[in-house]
C-alpha cells in the first residue's frame, strides 16, 4: 500500500507540474459572505452568469487608484470560455472608475486576479484599492467581483463554480467546506450538462450531491473521483442557511483530461 501511494503521489505531482501530457489540475475555491435562506451560488458576487449567447464584457473599479499609473491594480487577468467554449484568457489594463472593454466574447468567466500593482504589497497594504468588477458591456450585470476581506484587498476572485472546456473531460476529486461558526449551512453540488444547448430542449441542471447541516470544517478526499464531467458541463456549489445570513466557503479540485 505504501508503494502504491508513493507512485500515485508522484504521478499527481507530475500532473500538477504539467509534465503529464493531456492532463491538467484545476483548483477552485469560492466564498459567499451573504448566504441567506434562498439558494445562491458560492461566489464572492453571489452570482454566476450562464448566458445562452456569448457576451461582450468590461472591467471597472470602485477606486480611481486601480489604473495604469495608480497605486492599486494596474493590470488584471480574466479566465473563462469563449464563443466556441474553449478556454480564453485575457490581461486587461485598468482605468480606475472608467470601464475598460475586455477583448473577446464570453460564455463563462470563472477566474480573475490582479497581475500588476502600483503598491509593493505587505500585510497592511494590498495590491488593489477598490472593488474590481467584471460586468456586461455598458454597465450590465455583474459577472465577477474581486473585493476587500475585512478591509484588505483579496487580489483574487472567489468563484465556487467551473465549466468544463470543449475537448476536455473533468473529474471532480477533492472538496472542502467551511461555514460561519454560528451558522449551519446546507450545501449542494449541481451540474448542468450540454451548456451549449441554447434552444429547447436544454441540457438539464440537476443536483448530484447534498450536504446538510454543515457547521464544522468538512473535508472529503476519496480514492476515486466523485463524478465525471463531460465537456461544456457547468459544475458548482450553491448553499442556503436556515435563518438570517452566514458565510460559506468551498474548495474543490478537478482533473481535466483531453478527449
Amino acid at each position: 500500500m505504501i508503494a502504491i501511494s508513493a507512485v500515485n503521489q508522484d504521478r499527481e505531482l507530475k500532473v500538477a507540474q504539467g509534465k503529464v501530457p493531456n492532463y491538467t489540475i484545476i483548483n477552485k475555491f469560492g466564498t459567499n459572505d451573504n448566504v441567506g435562506t434562498t439558494m445562491v451560488p458560492i461566489t464572492r458576487a453571489g452570482v454566476f452568469q450562464t448566458p445562452t449567447t456569448a457576451q461582450s464584457l468590461e472591467i471597472v473599479s470602485s477606486s480611481s487608484d486601480d489604473s495604469s499609473g495608480g497605486t492599486g491594480a494596474r493590470t488584471f487577468y480574466i479566465q473563462g470560455l469563449d464563443e466556441n467554449w474553449n478556454l480564453q484568457e485575457e490581461i486587461v489594463t485598468m482605468n480606475g472608475t472608467t470601464a475598460v472593454a475586455i477583448p473577446g466574447s464570453w460564455f463563462r468567466v470563472f477566474r480573475g486576479y490582479v497581475v500588476d500593482s502600483g503598491t509593493y504589497a505587505t500585510s497592511s497594504a494590498g495590491s488593489h484599492a477598490g472593488t474590481i468588477t467584471v460586468r456586461g458591456s455598458g454597465g450590465g450585470s455583474t459577472w465577477m467581483e474581486v473585493g476587500l476581506i475585512a478591509g484588505f484587498p483579496a487580489g483574487q476572485s472567489q468563484i465556487g463554480v467551473y465549466t468544463i472546456p470543449a475537448g476536455k473531460t473533468g473529474y471532480l476529486w477533492v472538496k472542502h467546506f467551511t461555514v460561519s461558526t454560528v451558522k449551519a449551512a446546507n450545501i449542494f453540488l449541481f451540474q448542468r450538462i450540454n451548456a451549449d444547448d441554447t434552444t429547447a430542449p436544454f441540457g438539464a441542471m440537476r443536483l448530484i450531491e447534498q450536504n446538510d447541516g454543515i457547521a464544522e470544517p468538512y473535508n472529503y478526499q476519496p480514492k476515486f473521483p466523485l463524478v465525471s464531467l463531460a465537456e461544456k458541463t457547468d459544475v458548482g456549489f450553491m448553499a442556503y442557511v436556515a435563518t438570517g445570513t452566514g458565510s460559506v466557503s468551498v474548495d474543490f479540485q478537478i482533473q481535466l483530461v483531453d478527449n
